[in-house]
């Protein structure tokens, strides 16, 4: 007795032993702080009700509350304090505080839900760039980095979706992997994964800033040719059939000859000012400054629907065009033809930089596998998310190759967005680049939003701390964006930098230490463990390296 009055009241141990008696309880303090006034307390219906025992509940739980902050468990308000799983309300910023019947199971996911989640959430503008990144690598190695790369980042996405299960000593219900990076490697890995994660976000909003160009001038030029009567078929090289496939950009061919070539045209005023590199990059900022300005990207999110018919309306565009133009496949393995690339090229690590953004989703998967009803089947579902996004990935750049009619032209010609390698006048190509500009229009703000609140919330502490702030930030961001579409529109290069630097630290490095530190700390790390994720870090840093040699 004189023992237990002895030992201190608010000891570690003391409190260690209160959170292993309430393991076992339903976790609801997880979903504090319930600070909602009894007056916004409302049922289903319109009518406000005040509820006496709600406004009991508030007030004692603003009282344990000023006891000590919210991060320190040893004053946390006590079971009997926080309320049953009928009676939990979940407070909005529009001041009401809504109860959510049979507690939050309403918000949970099917599996398929989940799996096309994924896959809507890695349908970017990669695609674009997979039949030219094929090209690049040549279409038997090609092929083969696809499907490897697949695996390889699908094993790491396993690691992170893991990750926060493997640290028992605190409780990572809520956590996203930069808490599981600061976890293990503190501010360098907080700060690190913030650095790599802009670099992914800022690198696909100039990539887009550069297909919106692109999209834009094309889609101008077609409303202007056709209110001129103006037929430009008779200018565009390689026709094939019915279906004009061109070479946008004179590829020298190593014996000499020359592939195509551009529309020369006279030098009229509605060319002056309707470039694609000088006038028409320009022309976005009137549109996108001012929405990138907003406060929230609520409305914006509203739009994430047109991602998915576009992606499907590409899928359909590719499988039309290739049934027209029909394959022109030769296979030589090592030694380039007049018309066709050779099947293995140094030049393959192009394509291992797109495909690592192509398959990223590492920073946002343990968010959206919390939603998945069936826990147990996480895994599963990401695997198949991975094998229906490595499909898509498959079929486009396979059919836009495959189907790329060689002769009269190259296979050299296929551009890094295979949409330029059909003229401005195609009516289903036209179809594709203004749904594809209205959706990049829309989800451009929402990107831009996502920056502003990882730059801000780390310098200021708030995600909005002036207009001028968001202004000056927002004019960086739309200043790279023009000058990359001005003087290097080259989407593929922009994408392999960008995935291959993002992709360093959340697809291979920070991955393999995650798995390799707890396994090290419990004894139970192997040396093929430890070589083969080494080895996964190597593989990382040399795609890195290799796009600069490229």
């Amino acid at each position: 007795m004189m023992e237990e009055e002895a030992r201190p009241l608010l000891s570690s141990q003391h409190a260690a032993d209160s959170r292993q008696a309430s393991a076992g309880s339903l976790d609801i303090r997880a979903k504090r702080p319930f600070y909602v006034e009894p007056r916004n307390i409302v049922d289903h219906d319109p009518q406000e009700r005040i509820s006496a025992e709600a406004a009991i509940l508030n007030s004692r739980l603003h009282y344990y509350s000023r006891l000590t902050g919210s991060s320190d468990p040893l004053l946390s308000p006590p079971n009997h304090v926080v309320p049953q799983p009928e009676e939990i309300y979940i407070y909005s910023p529009l001041g009401i505080a809504f109860k959510i019947p049979e507690g939050d199971q309403t918000a949970k996911n099917s599996s398929l839900i989940s799996i096309f989640a994924i896959w809507n959430t890695m349908m970017g503008t990669s695609i674009l760039s997979i039949p030219w990144g094929i090209k690049q690598a040549g279409f038997t190695l090609g092929v083969f980095i696809l499907v490897f790369t697949g695996l390889l980042t699908l094993y790491c996405c396993y690691i992170v979706l893991k990750s926060p299960k493997t640290i028992k000593s605190v409780d990572t219900t809520d956590w996203e992997f930069p808490d599981v990076c600061r976890h293990y490697f503190g501010k360098f890995g907080q700060w690190s994964s913030l650095f790599f994660s802009l670099v992914s976000l800022i690198g696909a909003m100039v990539v887009y800033w550069v297909l919106m160009s692109n999209f834009l001038f094309n889609t101008g030029q077609f409303i202007y040719n056709q209110a001129h009567n103006i037929n430009t078929s008779d200018s565009h090289f390689g026709t094939n059939g019915s279906d004009q496939v061109i070479c946008p950009y004179p590829v020298i061919h190593p014996d000499g000859d020359s592939c195509g070539g551009g529309h020369a045209g006279n030098d009229t005023s509605f060319e002056r000012l309707w470039s694609k590199t000088n006038t028409v990059p320009l022309y976005l900022i009137v549109l996108l400054l001012p929405l990138l300005c907003f406060r929230s990207a609520s409305f914006f999110a509203r739009f994430t629907f047109l991602g998915t018919i576009s992606v499907i309306y590409l899928i359909v565009l590719v499988t039309i065009k290739a049934a027209r133009l029909g394959f022109h496949l030769e296979f030589h393995w090592f030694e380039p033809t007049h018309f066709y690339v050779p099947e293995f090229r140094v030049l393959f690590p192009q394509l291992t930089g797109v495909l690592t953004l192509a398959f990223f989703i590492h920073n946002c998967i343990i968010t959206l596998m919390k939603n998945n009803k069936h826990q147990e089947n996480n895994v599963r579902d990401l695997s198949v998310a991975y094998l229906l996004v490595g499909l898509t990935y498959l079929y486009v750049g396979v059919l836009i190759f495959g189907s790329f009619p060689a002769p009269p032209l190259i296979k050299d010609c296929i551009q890094p967005n295979f949409l330029d390698n059909f003229p401005s006048n195609d009516v289903l190509v036209f179809v594709a680049r203004v749904c594809l500009l209205f959706q990049m229009v829309t989800v451009y703000p929402m990107l831009g939003y996502l920056v502003r609140v990882q730059v801000m919330g780390q310098l200021f502490g708030n995600h909005y701390p002036s207009f001028f702030h968001v202004l000056f930030l927002n004019i960086l961001i739309v200043g790279v964006g023009v000058l990359m579409a001005k003087f290097y529109p080259n989407i593929g290069s922009i994408i392999r930098f960008s995935g291959a630097i993002c992709g360093l630290a959340l697809v291979f490095v920070f991955p393999a230490l995650v798995h390799m530190i707890p396994l090290k700390r419990e004894g139970r790390l192997t040396w093929l463990s430890a070589a083969l994720h080494s080895f996964l870090i190597l593989m990382g840093v040399a795609n890195v390296i290799a796009q600069f040699l490229m």
